[in-house]
């Protein structure tokens, strides 16, 4: 035996964390950080396809393409391409066997499970006109989120109680927190203009995708301040830890970390929270 851990334990792990099986999961991964797996990144990936898909649940992993957004003149998305910008399992699940992948220009998704309830998964991706599918007519200004109306996959994410898997990763990797940051009405996170993407549909097909991007005016990467979330996070429910192979593992329920989001935001009188390492106050949300 070549490896440190089977199919059949990475499994279990994930049954002893409570990963969920039937609805979406979106998946963020360190590969190095999980260890060396029986059938290597393919065997990692096929051992959450087997487990998350099990009771009618979908894989999602993210196939993002925004470094490809630096000139107009290039193709934003490739359907049938595997060149994708966030690591080895997003490059191997983007052409993977059985693969349904989102048509979102920036943010597409690589989606596994019975063929309808993906393809139906994947189309909300279709008309995705702003970076993540958030309108600012379709935000909520309450204290609780109960029935949140999004245009995008990562947003029917948590419409669909699904859940957000860092395996290995840390906050700074979860991209959902931008939907939860344009559902509860954070300024200073979205380009004035759309950018002009252009996708490429398996049937070679072309189309003109215009939407608008993240853009912080000035503050750099925002994501990098995430990892404030998780305090809140814990004390408020949204995350589970454990370990899948090696690494250090958290299960966090989207809608709870959209609830937990918009009650930072809106306590703090949707003042600017990721310009500095500050903590976030408890008093924001506890």
């Amino acid at each position: 035996m070549n490896y440190d851990f089977s199919k059949e334990f990475i499994k279990n792990q994930l049954k002893i964390l409570g990963v969920p099986q039937n609805c979406p999961v979106v998946v963020h991964t360190s590969l190095r950080a999980v260890g060396n797996v029986e059938g290597k990144a393919e065997g990692f990936l096929q051992a959450l396809i087997d487990y998350v898909t099990t009771d009618g649940g979908l894989l999602l992993i993210p196939t993002h393409t925004w470094h490809r957004s630096d000139s107009p003149e290039k193709l934003t998305l490739d359907i049938l391409s595997n060149d994708v910008c966030i690591g080895t399992l997003p490059k191997i699940a983007s052409t993977y066997k059985g693969v349904h992948r989102s048509t979102h220009p920036i943010y597409s998704l690589a989606v596994f499970g019975e063929e309808s309830t993906a393809n139906e998964f994947i189309s909300y991706d279709a008309n995705v006109d702003i970076i993540l599918g958030i309108r600012p007519e379709d935000v909520h200004d309450e204290n609780v989120v109960s029935a949140p109306d999004f245009s995008g996959c990562m947003g029917q994410i948590a419409k669909e109680n699904g859940y957000v898997l860092l395996i290995g990763v840390g906050q700074e990797k979860n991209t959902f927190l931008h939907i939860a940051e344009e559902y509860a009405g954070v300024k200073n996170r979205l380009a004035e203009q759309p950018y002009p993407a252009t996708v490429r549909l398996s049937n070679g097909e072309t189309l003109k995708k215009p939407l608008k991007l993240i853009d912080t005016h000035g503050l750099g990467d925002v994501s990098e301040k995430f990892p404030k979330f998780e305090l809140p996070f814990y004390m408020n429910g949204c995350i589970k830890y454990g370990l899948i192979g090696n690494a250090k593992t958290q299960l966090c329920d989207a809608k709870k970390m959209l609830e937990t989001v918009s009650r930072i935001v809106k306590r703090n009188g949707y003042k600017e929270l990721l310009s500095d390492d500050k903590p976030i106050s408890t008093k924001l949300y506890l």
